[in-house]
């Protein structure tokens, strides 16, 4: 692996460390409507406001989301709005991994004449 190859695949891996938690996939999920406030956030999520707060850290730091504030109101949204199609992307996994299984646990008969 080349230094650039290394490099780009920590900050990939950073990424993904990133959304690895389930709040974390939610909240993204949730800011693909739109932007919200940390306040929503916090009552669609169902955990207190530090952790959701610690949780939209985590997201901004490494850049999925941006932010911005209206008095004292900070509202969250997607920084890029490709994220919708990584999800995607994991669900045809989820999908083609569900398949496998099913194929696996109900192979074809052997039609014998």
């Amino acid at each position: 692996m080349t230094h650039e190859e290394r490099v780009t695949n920590e900050a990939r891996a950073r990424i993904l460390k990133a959304l690895a938690h389930p709040s974390r996939i939610f909240i993204v999920d949730k800011l693909q409507d739109g932007p919200k406030s940390v306040n929503e956030l916090t009552r669609l999520v169902g955990s207190d406001v530090s952790t959701v707060s610690r949780h939209l850290s985590v997201l901004k730091g490494v850049g999925v989301l941006s932010d911005r504030r209206d008095g004292v109101t900070t509202y969250y949204s997607l920084a890029c709005p490709c994220v919708q199609s990584f999800f995607e992307g994991v669900e045809m996994v989820l999908r083609h991994n569900l398949s496998m299984q099913q194929s696996a646990l109900n192979p074809p008969e052997n039609v014998t004449s």
